[in-house]
């Protein structure tokens, strides 16, 4: 007897929807995690002070809530104890003179918002709205559909014949378009190119980069139909409500459980996992490895031969920027200096598209960023419990932090000779975001109870997935992404294994809490 029809390897988000999905069908699914938590980057603790609950890495999950995943599994997950908080102010830009705009859940809201800023621009933002909704079924099959399909080659052919072979090579040559082209062409106000430039930060891209402005499209028809919500009590509790799923549908959860290789019968066919103690599990369908490509070729299948094609493209797989996190355990809710902000879930801190545009660059170069962009979560606006009474917790990302560190940009930060993040760094670099923090919020440093940085070091030795601190899996580079993620030629969701499954941020459809990957493999075996 198999210890499992299927073993997962890892247990992100992809991993978690994956494995619950099989489980609809009646499949033995045992999830193994080396952690000492399931989650993967959906990680809450008490990190500053106790009773104030900080989500470490990730944590708003719009693309989640937006998700074929979650429109399958959803209701079962609130059942198990899921629950949302949210804020019809997802998000907002914030410029170093105090210039500002608010974004809302509204629509009506948002034109006249933007209208203030500059005329007609409620008009050319309805606009591109417009579009989206009219591209949406279109556009979200390709983002998160499977595209080695029969169903994705029929979804392009109607496309083609309800738009005419010129007309859909013109909505393919638009969404190639850089952020930096769509928003100075689209809209007059600095303050709406500012709004919308620092997002796509999060999709692993820049200003500059191809197919950015799709993104920056997509996020904002998001978000406003979603908002920026949270996990109430912690976005660990999305993956405690997955847990008891998958143990509800007969599977296993372990953790501590790290696995060095994956196992191969006498076929060459995946047959299960041996852990690093030595354990063996056997896997009678397949095993699911929700793995960065260095983890499942480099050392899951160290040893084992593979074509050429293969290593070489794990040889060529390239690692973004990394990414920093910061925590704030406050005595009272932040006081900002411009008003409208206290409710808002995301704030960016920019001094706007060319801002956004430098400080990508720099950290591309790996240096760290003179003026970075900074991502200010206030969860604590939606859900009180995550600290104290009267007390408040950020929650800060800067998606601007070099992997490997060859100088500063501001040049008053020594950084190590060996190019490797060490503490005095993070926390020099730590102080600089701070101070600009002190220039918006009234009295910060006077509410501040405690501080919690992490490098993008230390976040790759919480999850070994996040190479550098890459959040996203990979470079999302438009040459890295779709058909070519991770490798040029990669089908889906297989590898060159028969029964051995690739998923998570660095196949595709990429990067997020969506758990698209998980769920198109999910779907798809049976």
């Amino acid at each position: 007897m198999s210890d499992a029809d299927y073993i997962v390897v890892g247990s992100g988000i992809n991993a978690l929807v994956a494995a619950a999905m099989l489980g609809r069908k009646g499949r033995k699914v045992l999830v193994v995690e080396r952690s000492d938590r399931v989650g993967g980057c959906l990680r809450t603790e008490e990190i500053t002070q106790p009773g104030f609950v900080h989500d470490v890495m990730a944590t708003t999950v719009v693309l989640f809530l937006l998700s074929p995943a979650y429109a399958a599994l959803g209701r079962d997950l609130h059942a198990r104890g899921l629950e949302i908080a949210g804020t019809d102010t997802p998000t907002a830009v914030l410029m170093p003179d105090g210039r500002a705009a608010v974004f809302s859940t509204d629509r009506a809201r948002n034109l006249a918002m933007l209208d203030g800023l500059a005329a007609g621009e409620g008009a050319r933002f309805a606009k591109v709205m417009d579009g989206m909704g009219a591209n949406a079924p279109f556009i979200f099959s390709l983002l998160g559909g499977s595209l080695w399909s029969g169903g994705m080659f029929k979804t392009v052919l109607k496309e083609t014949w309800r738009r005419g072979p010129r007309a859909l090579a013109s909505f393919f040559g638009e969404a190639l378009e850089t952020a930096r082209a769509h928003l100075e062409t689209t809209y007059r106000s600095e303050v709406t190119q500012a709004l919308w430039a620092p997002w796509v930060l999060h999709t692993g891209l820049g200003p500059e980069s191809a197919y950015s402005a799709q993104m920056a499209k997509v996020i904002a028809f998001a978000v406003e139909a979603a908002g920026c919500p949270i996990v109430k009590g912690g976005v660990r509790n999305l993956a405690g409500a997955f847990v008891r799923l998958i143990e509800d549908q007969g599977g296993s959860v372990r953790t501590e459980a790290d696995v060095e290789a994956v196992t191969l019968d006498g076929a060459g066919r995946a047959d299960g996992v041996r852990l690093a103690d030595g354990t063996t599990l056997s896997a009678g369908k397949g095993v699911i490895c929700s793995v960065t490509p260095n983890q499942l070729y480099g050392r899951l299948l160290a040893g084992k031969p593979m074509p050429s094609e293969v290593s070489d493209g794990v040889a060529a797989y390239r690692y973004g920027k990394g990414d920093m996190q910061i925590h704030y355990a406050l005595s009272q809710p932040p006081r900002w200096k411009t008003s409208g902000l206290d409710k808002v879930a995301l704030i960016h801190l920019t001094p706007g598209l060319d801002g956004v545009s430098r400080a990508a660059n720099e950290a591309e170069r790996s240096v760290l960023p003179a003026v970075p962009t900074i991502c200010v979560g206030q969860p604590t606006a939606l859900d009180p419990s995550r600290a104290p009474d009267g007390k408040a917790i950020l929650w800060l990302q800067l998606p601007e932090a070099p992997r490997h560190l060859k100088g500063d940009a501001g040049g008053t930060i020594a950084t190590p000779e060996d190019g490797r993040w060490d503490a005095a760094t993070r926390e020099a670099f730590a102080d600089r975001i701070e101070a600009i923090l002190t220039d918006h919020i009234e009295g910060f440093r006077e509410t501040v109870l405690a501080r919690r940085s992490y490098s993008p070091a230390d976040l790759e030795a919480l999850n070994v997935n996040l190479v550098g601190g890459d959040p996203y899996g990979g470079y999302c580079g438009l040459d890295q992404f779709f058909i070519w993620r991770p490798f040029k030629g990669s089908v889906n969701h297989g590898t060159h294994v028969p029964g051995l499954y690739h998923i998570g941020a660095s196949t595709h459809p990429g990067p997020g809490l969506g758990g698209g990957s998980g769920f198109l493999l999910g779907s798809a075996l049976k």
